[in-house]
């Protein structure tokens, strides 16, 4: 064998070294990321988690070994990537809320953190945000007024507002948790309210073609699946000129008009903390379930020349940052 290419066999060789080490002698503790969307709408969230762990100390393929999974929105793909990571033995699954009833039925031995969460008391997946018990911990958005602040602020900025669609995945508990408040607030202050139900791709033009001028805005909820075609429904809206409503920035950022929420990349930060507290030794019953402490109202100037309104001098003022 020639000199160079021994070279560079050995370079390969001990490159590889680390995560061989592990496969035969199982000494990186391993981190299962059971991602609900795709790269494009949820991989920015999963490298700040990443980022974060690195920081921490956690580096991939020399203190810890990563393994990612992408369900693409798929309801069936959370069930076997699940199935996946036990039957690899990580150390700890990370996902969020659509996924999270499924990773509880895989296991209740290996630890779970929810990086992102809407209710998780409701849902039945912790007994208490402050003593989750069991095998899951993580960050919930569990936020009862916050429907009502997305409506004031479209009613600040839609100059004539009397009629909502609210767009959501029917599959989805927290989503349909979200639409229920929404429909509440919605009717409490005297707006006819249209619900567009949908469950896969596929339902998403359908039903945004049923509304057929028959709405003043488009509130969105929050979902893997909506997320991952985030670009087709605020086409569908531009084209429409119908203002759209988001939960968080990615949306607006994709070409929504407003978002107001939580900032997910901190929130995935935060769950890399409580990722790095379990690789420590701690147990998920004893790690209460964080809230956000600070919401971002995200607006799209571009968008809203598009849509020929006008965002007030008020609401410009509020605003957290402005896409221009």
């Amino acid at each position: 064998m020639k000199r160079r290419d021994f070279i560079t066999v050995l370079g390969a060789a001990a490159a590889a070294w680390p995560l061989a080490a592990r496969a035969q002698a199982g000494k990186l503790p391993t981190i299962g990321l059971l991602v609900p969307g795709t790269p494009s709408s949820h991989g920015q969230w999963f490298a700040s988690l990443v980022q974060r762990l690195h920081e921490l100390g956690w580096i991939e393929g020399r203190t810890v070994a990563i393994e990612y999974r992408w369900a693409e929105g798929r309801r069936e793909r959370y069930a076997e990537i699940a199935a996946e990571f036990v039957r690899l033995k990580v150390d700890v699954i990370v996902t969020t809320g659509p996924a999270a009833p499924q990773a509880k039925k895989a296991t209740s031995v290996i630890p779970i953190v929810l990086a992102l969460s809407g209710d998780p008391v409701g849902a039945g997946l912790v007994a208490s945000l402050a003593r989750p018990g069991g095998n899951i911990t993580g960050l919930s958005m569990q936020l009862p007024d916050a429907a009502g602040k997305r409506l004031e602020l479209l009613r600040e900025v839609v100059p004539v507002f009397r009629r909502l669609a609210i767009m959501v995945n029917a599959g989805f508990p927290d989503a349909v948790v979200e639409a229920r408040e929404t429909q509440a607030a919605a009717r409490s202050i005297g707006l006819e309210v249209a619900t567009l139900e949908i469950r896969r791709a596929e339902d998403i033009v359908p039903a945004l073609k049923s509304l057929k001028d028959h709405a003043d805005a488009l509130y969105v909820t929050a979902d893997a699946l909506l997320n991952a075609n985030r670009i087709r429904i605020n086409t569908f809206a531009l084209a429409g000129r119908l203002p759209t409503m988001h939960d968080f920035r990615e949306l607006v950022q994709a070409g929504g008009l407003m978002s107001y929420g939580p900032n997910f990349a901190s929130m995935f930060r935060r769950a890399a903390d409580l990722v790095d507290k379990i690789l420590r030794g701690a147990k998920p019953a004893d790690l209460p379930i964080e809230q956000p402490t600070a919401f971002e109202l995200v607006i799209n100037l571009k968008t809203a020349k598009a849509l020929g309104l006008t965002i007030p001098p008020s609401v410009l003022a509020r605003a957290d940052d402005v896409i221009q």
